[in-house]
């Protein structure tokens, strides 16, 4: 994952944290100055499948994130 912004940089470095628990991960595509583009592959946890975030659960916690941390982001594409 690359960082551009530190505020975006923060709020996925704290994600990638939570989603590689699971191991999972998260890669920046594409930002710009009110957008962001981030892929998310899903994890696996045979002993705990309801551990591992689905996509709309990421989506939203990154969203609420950002609306701390980088409150210009309006809009996320989760891929």
């Amino acid at each position: 994952m690359q960082n551009t912004e530190s505020g975006i940089g923060t709020v996925l470095e704290n994600m990638q944290t939570i989603v590689s628990s699971e191991g999972g991960n998260l890669e920046l595509i594409s930002s710009d100055n009110t957008s962001i583009e981030v892929t998310y592959l899903k994890g696996i946890n045979e002993e705990c499948p309801e551990c591992v975030p689905d996509h709309d659960m990421v989506k939203m916690m990154i969203e609420s994130y950002l609306s701390i941390y980088a409150p210009y982001i309006t809009s996320i594409r989760l891929t």
